[in-house]
Order: C-alpha cells, then structure tokens, then sequence
C-alpha cells in the first residue's frame, strides 16, 4: 500500500516569521523563504497545508499565498475567520468586517475549506475582553452554516464555556475540529461526544499528562497539524523519545536554506507529530502500525475538509 500524504491542517504561513521578521522587528534576520518551506515539506510528505487564517486581513493574504506558491509541490488550502484574541477587530463595524470574510469565500471556494480560526479564549484577555469573543464567536457558526463548511475551532481555559457554546449551535456545522488541543481528559471526551475532531500538534505532546491524553483520542477523532511556526516538539518535551525523524537547525542569525530556523517550526515536522502518536499507542502494547495511523488520519482530514 502507498502511503498517503500527510496533511497539515494548521500552519501559520501568513505569519512574518516566514519573511524573516522576528519578533516584530522591522529589519529581516534573513531573506523570505517560504518556497524552500514548501519544498522540504514536501520532501517529508507533506501533500497538502491549510493555513491558518485568524483575521480578515490574514484570511485575504492566505488566498494570495495559494496563488503565489502553487507550484512547489504542496498544495495549499485556507481557513477563514477571526481568533478570539482578535475579535476586537469586530467590533468598530461587525457587518463590514464579516462582508469581508464572506467576500474571501465567495471569491475561493476552491480554496477556503473551514471557517475558523475561531472559538474563545481565556488565557489572553489581555488582547480581547472575553464579552467580545463571546459575542462574536456565534458569527462563525452562522458562515458554516452559510458556507457548508467545517469548523475550525480554538479554546483555551474556558470552563464549560466553549463547549456550551459548540453545544448550542452544534447543528450549525458538519464536522469541527478542536486544534492544538492540550486540555483535559474530561475535556476531550465532552469534545468527542460532540461529534468534534481533536487537532494534535507539538502543544499537545508536551506533559506527561498531555501526552496519556492524546494517547486516549479515539484514532478516527484525530488529526494532525504542527500550528507552525509555533508548537514544536522540543527535547524538553515528554514525548520527544518518541521523535525518528530530526532536522537540523541553526540560529536565525546564522541563516541556512538547508536547515530549519531554531525556534521556528515549520510543516515538514509534522512527520515527527505522526510519529509520536504511534510510539504512544505502541507503548500500550501493540497497536496499529505507523503506516496505519497514517492511513487512518489521513482519512479522518480527507473527510472533514472534503479536500
């Protein structure tokens, strides 16, 4: 059997790490190399990268990222909405902004395959008041309602919030999919029973509790994603024995094409995502095989994003 390709559901590639601009400093530390990106993406089997959207404006430079990189050997798919640390965007002019997003989806139907992201979010109040995402958050089920689309769904700290709110609107949308998931056990079992995915990435494989967790995902409940250029799977983390596949990486100020920047994730190591899930069922004795998890989530993604 060929395996399948690998399918990142969520990297950040409107983000400016990828241009070279860290740390919101105006002069690059090297020049933009997304192509070289997608090219060693590729090289791990990586077939397709959804980008994460998480404001009108990034959900307008992710279709224009599609066009732009079509031809380096993945292809590119996006979500559209607004994060809920970024919903005070919203608020000035609710019907203009979310015009907006209709807009982009309208225009791309090829190319947009879930609204999002979405959802609220308690850590980082700092940039949103929580009665703002909580208004607008109900928007986005109204676009996949809209839209026919899936629903991809961010929630951090929330108590029983997130999932009332996925409860009450739950007919609004087919299939969801709840990513960088790193909460409870309970948690992930209230998700699943909503019919939601689970989105693993180097966040979720952190702890030693994170990781007895996502062990506990129902296979056809999860997909995989790295959330570049954030999540990555550190030698910090409990679940790095687990990691075949390394990459060398060298300081963004000692830039190399052939390397990765340290600190930076990118798609390509969403073989080492893979890789860990099947070292932690097999460490519960047996298991399906890597391939078969392979098999098994890629079907899962095929299926939620109708790709």
């Amino acid at each position: 059997m060929i395996a399948p390709p690998l399918i990142d559901i969520g990297a950040n590639l409107t983000d400016q790490q990828y241009q070279g601009v860290y740390n919101q400093s105006k002069i690059p530390a090297h020049p933009g190399d997304l192509p070289t990106i997608l090219q060693r993406a590729s090289a791990s089997g990586v077939g397709t990268i959804i980008i994460t959207a998480g404001s009108a404006d990034e959900s307008e430079a992710a279709v224009a990222l599609r066009s732009a990189y079509s031809n380096h050997g993945v292809s590119l798919r996006t979500t559209v909405g607004c994060h809920p640390t970024r919903c005070g965007e919203l608020v000035a002019d609710p019907l203009t902004y979310l015009g907006r997003l209709r807009s982009v989806i309208e225009a791309n139907r090829d190319t947009v395959v879930a609204i999002g992201e979405c959802g609220l979010d308690y850590d980082r109040t700092q940039f949103c008041p929580i009665e703002v995402q909580r208004e607008f958050f109900p928007a986005h089920f109204q676009l996949a309602r809209e839209y026919n689309l899936p629903m991809f769904l961010h929630n951090r700290n929330t108590g029983s919030d997130f999932v009332d709110f996925v409860r009450r609107h739950r007919t609004d949308f087919s299939e969801g999919v709840v990513h960088s998931f790193t909460g409870s056990e309970d948690e992930m079992k209230a998700l699943v029973n909503l019919g939601l995915y689970i989105g693993i990435n180097g966040c979720s494989l952190k702890t030693t509790d994170n990781c007895r967790v996502a062990s506990l995902v129902p296979l056809d409940r999860v997909l995989i994603e790295t959330d570049a250029p954030w999540c990555d799977i550190r030698p910090t983390h409990a679940s790095y024995s687990f990691v075949k596949t390394q990459f060398e990486s060298v300081k963004k100020e000692k830039y190399m094409p052939t390397k990765l920047v340290k600190g930076r994730n990118e798609p390509c190591a969403l073989v080492q995502v893979l890789e860990v899930l099947h070292g932690l069922h097999a460490k519960q004795g047996g298991g399906p095989s890597l391939e078969q998890i392979r098999q098994i989530v890629f079907q899962n993604t095929m299926k939620v994003f109708k790709l």
